[in-house]
């Protein structure tokens, strides 16, 4: 399979296998107006196999949605066909308006200004809490 080099754009690397999908979701990459490829279960030495999205066009990218999705992904930013700037993401210790709370009686279920904020509370299990009523994020 052969995918095109990008000139000028962003390549979030390193994704684990089978969370390409959910990154693109999140960071609302379908409303984008510019060509974005998901590559599938490419063999990796590293990881055995890993999924790679491919923006071309200089967008600015949430630090904190590819944090959460997965701390161990890269972004690379091209400029005129040449990497500039290659960067490892950490897990966030706060999220704000990524997700949602599935609790029904939170308050943000019911008080529609107010913003979804969840906390990391357990780094090691990538656990996140609401702010508000402390319900477990899913993941």
């Amino acid at each position: 399979m052969n995918v095109d080099s990008i000139s000028n754009g962003v390549v979030i690397d390193h994704i684990r296998a089978g969370l390409a999908f959910r990154l693109y979701n999140l960071l609302d990459l379908d409303n984008l107006d510019c060509p974005v490829a998901i590559i599938k279960n490419v063999a990796s030495k590293k990881m055995g196999k890993k999924d790679i999205i491919k923006i071309d066009s200089q967008t600015p990218i949430d630090f904190d949605v590819v944090g959460f999705v997965d701390p161990n992904a890269t972004i690379n930013v091209i400029k005129d066909g040449v990497l500039v700037e290659k960067l490892s993401i950490d897990m966030p210790e706060k999220l704000t308006n990524v997700i949602k709370c599935k609790n029904p009686r939170c308050i943000t279920t019911v008080e529609q200004e107010i913003e979804h904020v969840f906390i990391l509370s357990e780094e090691d299990e990538k656990v996140y809490r609401c702010l508000y009523c402390e319900t477990k994020a899913d993941i």
